[in-house]
C-alpha cells in the first residue's frame, strides 16, 4: 500500500547568511515576520517598509531522508508560489513556474540536502514582459505574465505583497507497482430523479515493474458497488445509486453528500493505493435563452431556477498560506448566515484549498468558479500556454467531486476591457487571451467536466454581437455608480445577472484602530489613506455622501465613519431592493464583496480582521427569503412583496403616512400576496403618498415582522427632530427606546470591546418603539459605554439610560 509521510517539518529559510526557521505551509513573509526580521505589512504603512521582500531570491531548505522499503518515492508539492528550482545534493531535479498547481518529483535513491530555490516573482515576469512586449492591464505591476494569484500585487482593496515560498503542504509517498494518478467522478442525475450515477474515469502510474501487470478497481457508494480489472493505464467505473437522496443549496433542500471509496489492486487484490471523496447528486443548468428583455443569465438546480443570492470572494488573506480550514470554515459560515447562498471565486485569486470547497459543500453554498485572470491583456504564447492548460486541467479533475460547484467562468472582466478600456489598438494583434476564453478553457471544461456550464467571462453577454457588459444580455458588472454616479442610478436599468456591484466603507472602528492607532483615526491622515486603494477613492466617498448628508465640518472622524458605512448600506439596499423585485428577469446579484485580505476601506461586509461591518447586517436582510421594500413601479410607488422561499406569503401591508413628530396623516392596508419563489405588486393609495419634496412626513410599510420605509427627500433636505431616546443595558442586551423619530441607528458592538458582536445592523425607529440588541463577547457591560456606540442619521440625544 502507498505510505504518505507529511514533509513540513525541518524546513530553514535562508536570510543574510543566518537559517530562520521556517514553516511550511507558509511563505517568506510569514517566516520572517515569525522571526522578528520584518514589521507586520498590515500595521501602519509598514507595507512599504517590506517591499524589499518580493525583490529578493530566496532558498527554503532540509534534509530529504531516504525512502526504504518501495520500489518508488515521490516528492510531492501540492503548491509552489512561484517560480522555483529543486535540487537534492546539488542535482536538479526540476523547476516550477505556477503558482496554481502541484509537483510531484521522482527521489526513489536520493537522500540529503534538499534545496527549493525561489526566483522573485518580478524577476520572471519582468523577462516575460520584455521577451513578449508590454501588454495593457487595470494596474502597473506585471502580474499577467506568470501564473501566480493576481492581487499578491496589489489591488484596489489589497496591498502589494508578492509572496514565494511552499505555500500548500509538502510530503513524501512511496509507493510499488501502481498508484493513483487521478480520479475524475462524472455524477449525474437521471431526468426523473429515480437514479444517481457515478462514472470514475481512472488514470493510474506504473512503476518499471508495474508496467503491464494486470491491476483492479473496487469502488462503492451509498451502497453500490463495483470493480473492474484492467492492464493499461486507464479504466472506467460506473455505480449506479436508486433514488439518491438529492443535494440541495441551502434554503432549497438538504445538502445530501455521499462518500465515494475507491481502491488499487494488484492482480492478486493485494491492496495498492486508495482513493476517496464526498460526492452529492444534482444537476446544474445555465438557461441562456433569447427572450424580449435580450439573453438571459439564469442557474436551475435540480430543475428548479434560482435568483442567486450572491458575493465576490477574494482570497482571505494577503497571505494566503495563513489561510486555515478553520478559519475558512468561520468566514464560509458567516457568508451563510448573512442568507448568501452563492459565492463567486474571484478571478484574480487563487483556487482555493479543498477545505473551502468542503465547506460550502456542507453549508450548501453555490461555487461559481473563475479561472484565474483578471483585468488584463494575457500572453497566449509558450511557456504561458503549456502552463494555463495544464493548470486548468489539474485544478477541473481536482474541484470536479465538489457539489457545491455549479459554473466555470473563464475570466474577470478581460472580454470587457478589450472592448471598452483601448486594449485593442494598444495591443496591435498581440495575443490577449481570448484564445483561453473562448478556446481553450471552453475545450478542457468539455472534456474533462461535461457536468457543469462555463461562461467565457464576467461579464460576458454571450458572444460578441453584443456589448461585453450589456446589462440586458448575460452577465453585468455595474460600476458607473459607484465610479460616477449617485447609488440611486441603480434604479435606471433591470440586468439579467449582476455578477459585480458595490460601495465602499472603511473596517470597522476596532479593526482600524488596531491597523492605523488612535493617531491614525482621522479622514485624511497618511494611515488612512494608506488603506484606500482604489483610486479617487476617498473622493468618490466624499462625493457619495455630500448628494445625501451634510458632512461634519470639523473633522469628526466618528461621524465620518458611521455616515460612510451607512452610506455602503443604503446604496446596496438601493441595488439589491430593485433587482430582487424584478425577478425573473434578473435571475440574481453577487455583491461586491464579502471579505478583505487585510485591514482596508473596500466594499466588503466582513474586514479584514473578520468583523463584520454594518453592511454585513444590511446583507442578511437584504438576503432574506422575504423582503418587503417600497419602489417605483409604473410611473408610481408602490408595496412590493418580494418571496424566495418555498411556500406562499400573502402579506398584509400595513401604510402609515407620518410626520416627523409621529402624528398619522393617513393609513390603510393593501394585500401584496407572493406565491413561492415569486413577487408580488401593490400600488400605494394616492392618499398615502407623501407629497414631491415633503420635507416633514414619510411613509411607513409594516408586514410580518419586516418594514420598509420612504422619504420623499434627501437626508440632509429632511427636516429630521434631534432624535432623542433611553438606553439601557440587560444583561448583555442593548435596549434602546426612541422619544422621536430615530433614523438608521447602528450600534458599534465592537467599540465595547474587540470581541464584541451584536446581532442587529441598522434599525430606525419610531416614537415609541424599543428595539432589543443582543451582544456577545462583551465581559462587562455599561451603560455608557453603550451609549457612547450609538449613532443615527439625526443627532444624538440620550436622554437618560439605566442598567439591570
Amino acid at each position: 500500500m502507498k505510505h504518505v509521510t507529511q514533509f513540513t517539518e525541518g524546513w530553514t529559510l535562508r536570510h543574510e547568511d543566518a537559517a530562520l526557521p521556517a514553516a511550511v505551509p507558509g511563505c517568506v513573509h510569514t517566516d520572517l515576520l515569525a522571526a522578528g526580521a520584518i514589521p507586520d505589512p498590515y500595521r501602519g504603512e509598514n507595507e512599504h517598509a517590506v517591499a524589499w521582500v518580493a525583490r529578493r531570491d530566496w532558498t527554503y531548505a532540509n534534509e530529504l531522508p531516504a525512502a526504504e522499503g518501495h520500489e518508488r518515492a515521490d516528492l510531492v508539492f501540492d503548491g509552489l508560489d512561484t517560480v522555483a528550482e529543486i535540487a537534492v545534493g546539488g542535482e536538479v531535479l526540476g523547476s516550477t513556474r505556477n503558482m496554481h498547481r502541484g509537483y510531484r518529483f521522482d527521489v526513489t535513491g536520493l537522500a540529503g540536502d534538499l534545496e527549493v530555490r525561489f526566483t522573485s516573482a518580478y524577476t520572471e515576469a519582468e523577462a516575460q514582459r520584455e521577451r513578449l512586449g508590454a501588454r495593457p492591464n487595470s494596474y502597473p505591476e506585471p502580474f499577467q505574465y506568470l501564473r501566480k494569484m493576481a492581487c499578491s500585487f496589489g489591488w484596489d482593496w489589497g496591498p502589494t505583497l508578492v509572496t514565494a515560498g511552499m505555500w500548500r503542504p509538502v510530503r513524501i509517498e512511496r509507493w510499488s507497482t501502481a498508484r493513483i494518478a487521478g480520479v475524475r467522478p462524472l455524477v449525474t442525475v437521471a431526468s426523473d430523479g429515480g437514479t444517481g450515477r457515478v462514472e470514475l474515469r481512472i488514470d493510474v502510474e506504473r512503476t518499471a515493474s508495474g508496467a503491464g501487470q494486470r491491476l483492479g478497481a473496487r469502488a462503492r457508494v451509498a451502497g453500490a458497488e463495483a470493480e473492474v480489472r484492467f492492464e493499461g493505464d486507464e479504466a472506467v467505473l460506473v455505480l449506479d445509486v436508486e433514488a439518491p437522496e438529492l443535494w440541495w443549496p441551502r434554503g432549497y433542500g438538504e445538502q445530501a453528500l455521499y462518500d465515494v471509496e475507491l481502491t488499487l489492486v494488484s492482480d492478486d487484490d493485494t491492496p495498492l493505493d486508495t482513493w476517496s471523496r464526498r460526492i452529492g447528486f444534482r444537476t446544474v443548468e445555465l438557461h441562456q435563452q433569447p427572450d424580449e428583455h435580450g439573453t438571459g443569465f439564469t442557474l436551475a438546480v435540480n430543475g428548479t431556477p434560482i435568483f442567486a443570492r450572491g458575493v465576490n470572494w477574494i482570497p482571505d488573506d494577503a497571505l494566503p498560506s495563513r489561510i486555515t480550514p478553520e478559519r475558512y470554515r468561520t468566514r464560509l459560515e458567516q457568508t451563510a448566515a448573512a442568507n448568501v447562498d452563492l459565492v463567486r471565486i474571484w478571478g484574480g485569486g487563487i483556487y482555493e484549498d479543498e477545505a473551502f470547497y468542503d465547506a460550502c459543500d456542507e453549508l450548501g453554498l453555490l461555487v461559481w468558479q473563475d479561472f484565474p485572470f483578471a483585468c488584463a491583456a494575457y500572453p497566449e504564447e509558450q511557456p504561458l500556454r503549456g502552463e494555463v492548460e495544464a493548470e486548468a486541467r489539474e485544478n477541473v479533475v481536482r474541484l470536479m467531486p465538489h457539489p457545491s460547484l455549479i459554473l466555470w467562468n473563464g475570466n474577470n472582466e478581460n472580454l470587457w476591457g478589450f472592448r471598452d478600456w483601448e486594449w485593442e489598438p494598444q495591443l496591435a494583434g498581440d495575443s490577449w487571451g481570448e484564445g483561453y476564453y473562448l478556446g481553450l478553457l471552453p475545450r478542457v471544461v468539455a472534456e474533462l467536466d461535461p457536468t457543469r456550464p462555463y461562461t467565457a467571462g464576467s461579464p460576458w453577454s454571450g458572444s460578441w454581437d453584443h456589448h461585453p457588459n450589456d446589462p440586458a444580455h448575460g452577465t453585468h458588472h455595474s460600476w458607473d455608480v459607484w465610479n460616477r454616479e449617485d447609488y440611486t442610478d441603480y434604479l435606471a436599468d433591470v440586468p439579467r445577472f449582476v455578477a459585480e456591484f458595490g460601495w465602499q466603507a472603511p473596517a470597522t472602528w476596532a479593526t482600524l484602530r488596531r491597523a492605523v492607532g488612535a493617531d491614525g483615526l482621522a479622514v485624511d491622515s497618511d494611515a488612512m489613506r494608506h488603506r484606500q486603494k482604489a483610486i479617487d477613492g476617498q473622493e468618490k466617498l466624499a462625493r457619495g455622501l455630500a448628494r445625501h448628508f451634510t458632512l461634519p465640518d470639523d473633522g469628526d472622524f466618528d461621524r465620518w465613519h458611521y455616515l460612510t458605512q451607512l452610506n455602503q448600506c443604503r446604496a446596496f439596499a438601493t441595488g439589491i431592493e430593485h433587482w430582487r423585485g424584478h425577478w425573473p428577469r434578473c435571475a440574481g446579484t453577487v455583491a461586491w464583496q464579502i471579505n478583505d485580505c487585510w485591514p482596508v476601506t473596500s466594499w466588503s461586509a466582513i474586514d479584514g480582521d473578520g468583523r463584520p461591518k454594518p453592511f454585513y447586517y444590511e446583507l442578511r436582510r437584504l438576503y432574506a427569503d422575504r423582503l418587503l421594500t417600497l419602489q417605483p413601479r409604473d410611473g408610481r410607488l408602490a408595496v412590493v412583496a418580494d418571496n424566495q422561499g418555498p411556500g406562499e406569503w400573502s402579506a398584509t401591508v400595513r401604510l402609515r403616512r407620518l410626520a416627523v413628530d409621529g402624528a398619522v396623516l393617513g393609513e390603510a392596508e393593501v394585500l401584496a400576496a407572493a406565491g413561492p419563489r415569486n413577487v408580488a405588486y401593490a400600488p400605494v393609495p394616492d392618499e398615502l403618498l407623501p407629497a414631491a419634496g415633503a420635507t416633514k412626513e414619510y411613509l411607513v410599510a409594516d408586514a410580518d415582522g419586516l418594514r420598509a420605509l420612504h422619504f420623499p427627500v434627501r437626508d440632509k433636505g429632511f427636516g429630521y427632530p434631534q432624535a432623542e431616546y433611553e438606553v439601557a443595558v440587560e444583561g448583555s442586551d442593548v435596549v434602546i427606546t426612541a422619544r422621536t423619530l430615530v433614523r438608521d441607528l447602528v450600534l458599534q458592538a465592537d467599540r465595547l470591546a474587540p470581541a464584541a458582536v451584536a446581532d442587529t445592523g441598522r434599525v430606525t425607529l419610531l416614537p415609541g418603539e424599543r428595539v432589543r440588541i443582543g451582544v456577545r463577547g462583551w465581559e462587562r457591560p455599561d451603560v455608557e459605554a453603550a451609549r457612547a456606540a450609538l449613532f443615527c442619521v439625526n443627532g444624538v440625544r440620550s436622554v437618560n439610560g439605566a442598567r439591570s
